[in-house]
């Protein structure tokens, strides 16, 4: 029997209700369309909450310290939040049931509207439960807290066995980093409390905050409704991601392979599968096959995969005859830390004996062939399990090559404000909200805050930062998991929705400053963008040491062996989507689990999809990066033709000094790059970033391509809608695949100045160049300079409206378009 605790709640409904029932209603639903938003609805918002710690006067939990307040660093990016903790340790010599000379024994711990219980214990008179239990001192409505020993009966009600009461005015507080308060006998007395009864129960009672180590394993009263293995889905826990490998089996050749079929030459190709990962070699046509290829999978530790090689013989294209086969676990196999080669071997491959045998040499192995191979485990490489855009962690497998941290990162999870309802409980909105954080290796998940729309969790974390150019990643979620429902029901349960994701780069955070800020929480539905409340943080990101972090900047991102033995962009995208499942299915297995929906979404699952939103936003970010050489060459043009004939003089006189004086010219340009970045400094961005609807393309997006982003892979869609988002696709790549054609055209065009594929355009240019050689060797380089300088700053009266010579020229040059069909 699970423990568990139970409520007694007061008449009256919850203020919220009408409010939430507007929310759930669709057609009231805060949807942003495009036009519809306000911008400030999607803003940073600075915050001010009360952090650090505040103990109470002389430990009895009366008074203040007025003057020097004690404060503490281990809890000081997060509001103090205070609890009454009750530890029940266990009981002796208490009395038994004079009709069945046994009890039943277990203990109720009641505070005002609150009553928390613990497992019953059969017959035992000397029962043991080491429980604790937690009250909010903000929800506490009593002086009085009882403790009271009870006999389970199986009819009628239990026997009450005896109690012990406490004056809350006099319990201790326990400040951290203090050792533990030690449990105490008390002696249990009757329900009146005239007099004393037979037995003992060894309690702990103190005051203290979220700080204290039994916070996170106690029975919260705030959790009273929830029972069963829902209390273990609501606390707040620490996971740590598998230690993930990449396992490289080179397939070198084979030998001795035989056929079923004598009179045919074998089509040999060798397939490797451990767990659900599954590669194989190209097809080799000969009784001697070689195919020195790579195949390379992800593993995780511990080792629980074991890899299985098979030679196969395409005898036709749908069928494939199994020629032999090996069973290798993973432990065999060497680790290697650099580029250096391990040694390779040679495995016998077996086949099973089948068909017209004897039945007892039905399953005898016989030889097969033999393969040459060299299997290795990686440790130099960074396994990636996460989108390469927002990584939270470069360093290699192996910890031998594992350089000294550059600093910490704390993180303090105050709260959340105006979430949305994300699910009905008896006819109203309601939600039960959780935050996870995944940084590097080191995952963490409040506890669930039940049935309210402004959580506060104010629970903090610590990381060791190794790079700061890194990612930290934080979801908010509802947990759909608050029943005690076994394993086949919990499959069957929703999932938990997803209400939201902060990402913060570490790089855009000052050091040593505390930012507190109320990041919005966006997620795109297939309706539009929608704002589902906000997330209230407070961050500290602490440098150990500036020459190690500007050292940091100069080094390669990723380890050593990336750029030795690179992956191409395939493997490194099917080796992202393995390692994320592994992942998953590890998070999964743990107690209470981390769920693969939560696993997938906080890990950029989709990032790979194809998006007409997200092809828009690239498109315009790639325009943006030419609009400042635009602007620039704009100015130029207007400097050129005089439009403003003060700031024409200027340049001239500039350009007449850097005539005079080329060496000032290097100078001169990183001067004004120094100035700029001054000027620069007071635009600044003041607060991390965080989502922008804007550059993502959620405001401007039309409910169709909404749908098509959200439809499943392959399609589920009808024919016709597919034909009319294919032929809109087509349109669109074909604008991207214009403009990608005219940067490509005119690369080609440089290119064929010197290639003689034109050759009297070729000719043209090499009698020019040697004319410009000649000129230039006996001009002084001030000349030509002043000489292109004057040409191109040329008053209008001077130009022609014609193209000049050189643009026309070079638009006649050929490029690799006539060849293409």
């Amino acid at each position: 029997m699970q423990p568990r605790i139970s409520i007694k709640r007061r008449p009256g409904g919850n203020a919220n209700n009408q409010v939430a029932m507007q929310s759930m209603n669709p057609q009231v639903q805060n949807l942003h369309h495009p036009g519809s938003h306000h911008d400030e609805d999607y803003n940073l918002r600075d915050t001010s909450p009360q952090l650090g710690e505040r103990w109470p006067n002389g430990g009895t939990g009366r008074g203040w310290m007025s003057g020097g307040e004690r404060s503490t660093s281990t809890y000081d990016l997060v509001e103090q939040m205070f609890y009454l903790y009750v530890r029940v340790v266990k009981a002796k010599n208490l009395s038994t049931n004079s009709l069945t000379s046994s009890c039943d024994p277990y203990v109720e711990v009641r505070l005002g509207n609150y009553k928390g219980r613990t497992k019953h214990i059969d017959k035992k008179s000397n029962p043991e439960w080491n429980q604790v239990y937690a009250f909010s001192k903000d929800q506490i409505q009593s002086s009085v807290l009882e403790v009271i020993v009870k006999d389970k009966e199986t009819v009628g009600r239990d026997d009450h066995i005896g109690r012990v009461v406490f004056d809350l005015n006099e319990v201790p507080t326990r400040v951290p980093p203090d050792s533990p308060l030690a449990p105490q006998w008390y002696r249990l007395e009757d329900r009146r409390g005239d007099g004393k009864v037979r037995g003992d129960i060894m309690l702990a009672v103190w005051n203290g905050t979220q700080a204290d180590e039994a916070f996170s394993d106690a029975w919260h009263s705030d959790a009273a409704t929830v029972y069963g293995e829902g209390l273990f889905n609501i606390r707040s826990k620490v996971y740590v991601s598998p230690k993930l490998w990449y396992l490289r089996v080179n397939v070198i050749e084979a030998q001795d392979v035989i056929s079923s079929d004598r009179n045919r030459r074998p089509e040999v190709f060798i397939k490797a599968q451990m767990g659900s990962q599954v590669l194989g070699t190209k097809v080799c046509p000969t009784s001697t096959p070689i195919w020195n290829e790579d195949l390379i999978f992800v593993a995780a530790e511990p080792f629980e995969e074991q890899l299985t090689i098979t030679m196969e013989d395409r005898v036709h294209g749908s069928k494939d005859e199994v020629l032999g086969k090996i069973i290798l676990p993973l432990t065999l196999f060497e680790k290697r830390l650099d580029h250096r080669p391990v040694h390779s071997r040679w495995f016998n491959l077996e086949k099973y004996g089948f068909g017209m045998m004897e039945g007892d040499r039905r399953n005898e192995v016989k030889f097969s062939s033999k393969i040459h191979m060299r299997i290795c485990l990686e440790g130099g490489y960074h396994v990636l399990d996460e989108s390469t855009l927002y990584a939270s962690d470069h360093r290699p497998t192996a910890r031998q090559l594992w350089k000294q941290p550059i600093g910490m990162l704390e993180v303090g999870i105050l709260g959340a404000q105006k979430l949305l309802p994300m699910k009905m409980n008896n006819s109203r909105g309601s939600t039960d909200a959780y935050c996870v954080a995944k940084y590097g290796q080191k995952w963490i998940r409040t506890r669930t805050i039940l049935d309210t729309f402004s959580p506060k969790w104010n629970e903090q974390y610590t990381w060791e930062v190794y790079d700061p150019c890194t990612v930290i990643t934080l979801g908010v979620f509802d947990n759909c998991h608050l029943g005690g429902a076994g394993e086949k029901e919990r499959e069957k349960a929703p999932r938990d929705s997803r209400i939201g994701k902060v990402r913060i780069r570490l790089s855009t955070l000052e050091a040593n400053r505390i930012y507190t800020n109320s990041y919005p929480l966006l997620v795109l539905h297939q309706h539009g963008v929608k704002k589902m409340g906000e997330l209230q943080l407070a961050i500290r990101f602490t440098t150990l040491s500036l020459a190690n972090m500007v050292y940091i900047y100069g080094q390669p991102l990723l380890p050593k062996m990336h750029y030795l033995s690179p992956f191409t962009v395939n493997q490194v995208e099917n080796l992202r989507y393995q390692a994320m499942n592994i992942v998953a299915t590890r998070l999964g297995r743990a107690e209470p689990p981390l769920r693969k929906e939560v696993v997938e979404y906080m890990l950029d699952v989709d990032s790979h999809m194809w998006s007409m939103r997200r092809s828009k936003a690239n498109f315009f970010r790639i325009m943006s990066l030419f609009s400042s050489v635009i602007t620039t060459g704009k100015w130029f043009n207007q400097v050129c033709n005089w439009k403003n004939p003060v700031t024409s003089v200027l340049v001239h006189v500039l350009f007449f000094i850097l005539i005079l004086y080329p060496e000032l010219i290097l100078p001169t340009i990183f001067l004004y790059m120094f100035l700029i970045g001054l000027w620069n400094y007071r635009f600044r961005p003041r607060n991390p970033t965080h989502m922008d609807t804007k550059l993502s393309w959620a405001e401007g997006v039309n409910i169709d391509e909404l749908d098509e982003e959200f439809d499943t892979f392959p399609t589920s869609k009808p024919h016709d809608v597919v034909r009319m988002r294919y032929d809109r696709l087509r349109s669109v790549a074909g604008r991207i695949q214009t403009v990608v054609g005219d940067i490509a055209t005119q690369g080609e065009r440089f290119h064929s100045l010197l290639s003689w594929r034109d050759t009297r355009a070729t000719s043209l240019f090499i009698v020019f160049s040697l004319c410009s050689a000649v000129i230039l060797y006996a001009t002084p380089p001030r000349v030509v300079a002043l000489a292109a300088g004057l040409y191109f700053l040329r008053h209008p009266k001077f130009r022609s409206k014609m193209p000049s010579v050189p643009s026309n020229f070079f638009k006649r040059l050929p490029a690799q378009t006539d060849s293409m069909l």
